[in-house]
């Protein structure tokens, strides 16, 4: 963890929040690369569970709900943990809407899931989906936890992608096996090891109130095997309390539906890719430290470099071919600061699948090196089919 955490700092991934008056335990700040790769990760997830099907809608719900959400699905009363002496202690955060006697107490959500629940009938009277479908969101959540740990695994500010999947009820034990196997999917298609993951079927006693079956997903993290995410069968406890209903178009009754939900924490997924891909090997004598991200969740999928800083001709033209890349594929950079060596265990620290250098033959012969992070080996490359060679590696 200690090689991890030091490379997320000095790399630019993630650094702990407001440092500078001594930080604040369970908040984080995202760096340039941090905000990269997660971005990144979150676009792999919508891509394949929103864009990619015709049974999933998108939401982004506000922050803070009418508290009266929180009373109707059990937060106020069973959200809790407890403390030394037994006493319980609420983990949603307080705050209050308005200003001075007439401020109303509200509370930042601790989920993302109820606000999907509180949209049901908008996105049924908007869009008129037949059973079954789901609604996904991506959003920040916020839990006053007691102890925050373990880098960025337990924070009091973290990020959901949750899945909110709504199925008839004789049909749950479909849905949740079909969810199984896709949340499994994504993240072996991600670049998480797959030998690390371990599934969890949580007893009565430890599910959450809502839950009838909760499957957590299990990640060997070097503090401990924890959660990564979970999968639950939340019944149909929420739209019950929150009194809503769904006209069944097959039997033109109402009924309540069921809900199978996927939820990952984006900052735990993100934890888990880093301890994946954290690489070492041997270069020239020395240990070389590279992440071993795949091309299209890497923060970096190219560098673009001249031989030589103090050489005008390799330098403008090292510039061409960078504007063209970062056209092409936006997350490209250049780099000429220090020799070619440093540049690449550089990047091979941020996780650059590759690295585009510009040298003297390049003025006569029109082609780069193209150097691959994982192997170090270096193959000439025209210029001209620079695009398509890369995205071929990137497909």
């Amino acid at each position: 963890m200690e090689k991890i955490v030091s490379l997320c700092k000095r790399r630019g991934f993630v650094f702990p929040s407001s440092e500078i008056y001594g930080g604040l335990a369970g908040f984080y700040d995202w760096g340039h690369y941090g905000v990269a790769l997660k971005n990144n990760l979150k676009k792999s997830w919508w891509n394949k569970f929103v864009d990619a099907r015709r049974d999933m809608f998108g939401l982004d719900s506000a922050l803070i709900l009418n508290p009266k959400v929180w009373e109707f699905s059990g937060h106020v009363a069973g959200f809790s943990d407890p403390l030394e002496d037994g006493k319980q202690f609420n983990v949603m955060f307080k705050t209050s809407v308005g200003a001075g006697e007439e401020a109303t107490p509200a509370y930042l959500r601790p989920e993302t899931a109820q606000g999907i629940f509180v949209n049901f009938k908008n996105v049924v009277d908007s869009f008129h989906p037949k059973l079954p479908f789901g609604v996904a969101q991506i959003g920040k959540a916020f839990r006053n936890e007691i102890a925050p740990r373990d880098f960025i695994f337990r924070q009091r500010e973290f990020e959901q992608m949750e899945i909110e999947y709504f199925v008839r009820g004789k049909e749950w034990e479909k849905y949740f096996e079909y969810w199984r196997g896709e949340m499994l999917g994504w993240i072996k298609e991600v670049g998480i090891d797959q030998k690390k993951v371990q599934e969890l079927e949580v007893p009565e006693k430890d599910r959450a109130h809502y839950s009838k079956r909760t499957i957590d997903f299990e990640f060997d993290y070097p503090f401990g095997r924890k959660e990564l995410f979970g999968l639950a069968y939340r019944t149909d406890f929420d739209l019950k309390n929150h009194r809503l209903e769904y006209l069944d178009e097959e039997t033109k009754e109402k009924i309540v539906p069921h809900v199978i939900e996927p939820s990952l924490g984006v900052d735990r997924v993100v934890l888990a890719l880093l301890l994946s891909a954290y690489s070492e090997d041997v270069k020239n004598k020395e240990v070389r430290v590279y992440l071993k991200l795949k091309p299209q969740i890497a923060p970096v999928i190219a560098c673009v470099s001249p031989l030589l800083k103090n050489k005008p001709e390799l330098v403008k033209y090292a510039e061409k071919i960078f504007s063209e890349l970062k056209r092409e594929y936006g997350r490209v950079e250049f780099d000429d600061n220090g020799n070619i060596g440093k540049r690449y265990r550089r990047q091979d620290e941020i996780g650059t699948p590759y690295c585009v250098t510009v040298d003297f033959d390049t003025l006569t012969d029109g082609t780069v090196t193209v150097r691959d992070r994982d192997s170090g080996k270096q193959k000439r490359i025209k210029v001209s089919g620079l695009i398509q060679y890369l995205g071929e590696k990137i497909e």
